[in-house]
């Protein structure tokens, strides 16, 4: 098992902000960091909102790459994307948290453990630091986030609750 940092893209990280949860992320990993693209992604929309959560979650941190030049070894990525893999590289990342399919098998092919959203919920709630997963999953289909209909009835089976398909989510 790798003993580096935690680096977080994008999409989890609205997803966890929108869910007004970025606190699971210290108390399941102590600290994440995203690279300048990436928080200049998150910072695009609600920029104030968005730079008042982040002023109060110090367990996010911004982390600058070594090379910048490194992001650019990865073709078809966005700016974000690519600068979450090249500061996975370069710090040796136990883990890279990220939702979009393109990015997460450049991850898993440098060997590099991914997990994504429901992971980290399913974390969370294996940790005792939420009730529920599905009422999470909810507000974020509800807020327009994709999640695959497949995936989200294995993270509720994995979390031991019902799914949609079982008819008992609305």
């Amino acid at each position: 098992m790798l003993s580096g940092p935690v680096i977080l893209n994008n999409t989890p990280l609205v997803a966890l902000w929108l869910l007004n949860r970025l606190d699971v992320l210290q108390s399941i990993y102590m600290t994440v960091y995203i690279p300048q693209a990436m928080l200049d992604e998150f910072l695009a929309v609600h920029q104030r909102q968005r730079q008042q959560s982040l002023a109060h979650s110090p367990w996010i941190q911004v982390a600058s790459l070594h090379s910048a030049e490194y992001a650019l070894a990865y073709p078809g990525l966005d700016q974000g994307e690519a600068e979450v893999r090249a500061l996975a590289v370069e710090r040796a990342a136990r883990l890279v948290i990220m939702d979009e399919r393109k990015g997460r098998k450049f991850a898993l092919r440098m060997g590099i453990p991914v997990t994504g959203t429901l992971g980290v919920l399913l974390a969370a709630k294996s940790k005792g630091l939420i009730d529920n997963v599905v009422s999470s999953i909810a507000v974020l289909l509800e807020n327009g986030f994709y999640l695959q209909p497949a995936l989200v009835d294995r993270t509720l089976s994995a979390a031991g609750e019902p799914s949609e398909r079982d008819g008992t989510v609305e």
